[in-house]
């Protein structure tokens, strides 16, 4: 099943369902919004079933420019960093010391605002190194304290597509600190369509996304790493985030950015990263951050090449 919040005029948008070609969708849902519905995701989940099986033969043609992010606002949102490929080039990156714990990374970041799919992106300047990074994530109900990773699975209820905005040059200052990003990490953006784990099919498995992340900036080809390389699934990362705390409906929960080993092959899913591999390489990085003007486009594909979050497809504007 596929859902998706269009423009009403309000915060929260509206509710519809969408066919599993994206083409059509129904709206007027039982429920005024997602984040109402996740509320009470018992009750919604049958009666939006019921409405996505009726929308592969009716409904209105869905147009991608009317929509916001699935969730244009949530309670929480919770990034982790499970790809230790990426972890590492980031220490190449920002020539800092290894992190050491057998716990899970993660951190809270800005939750009352995410882009939608195709909104622009306002950035003050050019100078705080304007990136990009191409990750999953999970939207839950309502968690308990405590919960071993296991049961976590249960709670996930839909998975997203999510661009992790990120200004490099003040993120290295803030993590001295310790006390955690702010100015660094702004909104992130949504691709359109959240969907059930099962629309995955057999491409979300052991709490993963195996699916390429297909990134193009400025219409030229730069990643496509695949989402099954998590060191930890995500019903690990939701466990973490539950230890000490009741998580609520509609906690979001990223994967951090999508990274491989074969990395020479199949490229990054961040600007930062292709930084650091020219580092290793050649002893200096040459690519740049995005300029005003730039387009990037994320669209993660299942193995017919359809894309089940539809796109992310942004430019980054000045404010």
């Amino acid at each position: 099943m596929r859902l998706a919040t269009r423009n009403n005029g309000k915060p929260d948008g509206e509710l519809g369902v969408v066919s599993s070609d994206g083409t059509r969708a129904l709206f007027g849902t039982p429920w005024p919004n997602l984040l109402a519905a996740i509320g009470d995701w018992s009750r919604a989940e049958p009666e939006l079933r019921a409405m996505a099986e009726r929308v592969e033969t009716e409904g209105e043609p869905f147009a991608y420019d009317t929509v916001h992010a699935p969730l244009p606002r949530s309670w929480q949102w919770l990034d982790g960093s499970a790809f230790s490929t990426h972890g590492k080039l980031m220490e190449v990156a920002f020539g800092t010391a290894p992190i050491v714990t057998d716990k899970p990374l993660m951190y809270q970041g800005m939750s009352d605002r995410f882009y939608g799919p195709t909104d622009p992106v306002p950035f003050i300047d050019e100078a705080g190194g304007i990136d990009f990074e191409g990750e999953f994530g999970v939207v839950v109900d309502a968690v308990p304290m405590g919960i071993s990773a296991a049961d976590a699975m249960a709670h996930i209820k839909l998975i997203v597509q999510i661009n992790d905005w990120s200004l490099r040059a003040l993120a290295v200052p803030e993590m001295r600190t310790g006390f955690g990003w702010v100015q660094a990490k702004p909104a992130c953006s949504m691709a359109p369509f959240a969907v059930t784990p099962d629309a995955l099919g057999e491409d979300w498995r052991d709490g993963r996304v195996g699916l390429d992340l297909t990134i193009e900036w400025n219409g030229k080809p730069f990643g496509r790493a695949n989402g099954r390389e998590m060191d930890y699934g995500f019903h690990d990362l939701v466990a973490h985030a539950a230890g000490t705390r009741d998580l609520v409906a509609g906690t979001i929960i990223g994967s951090g950015t999508v990274a491989n080993k074969g990395y020479a092959k199949v490229g990054s899913s961040c600007i930062s990263e292709r930084r650091a591999i020219e580092m290793i390489a050649d002893g200096a990085a040459t690519t740049g951050f995005m300029k005003f003007g730039d387009r990037v486009r994320l669209e993660a594909k299942l193995p017919d090449a359809s894309a089940p979050f539809g796109a992310i497809d942004q430019v980054v504007v000045r404010r």
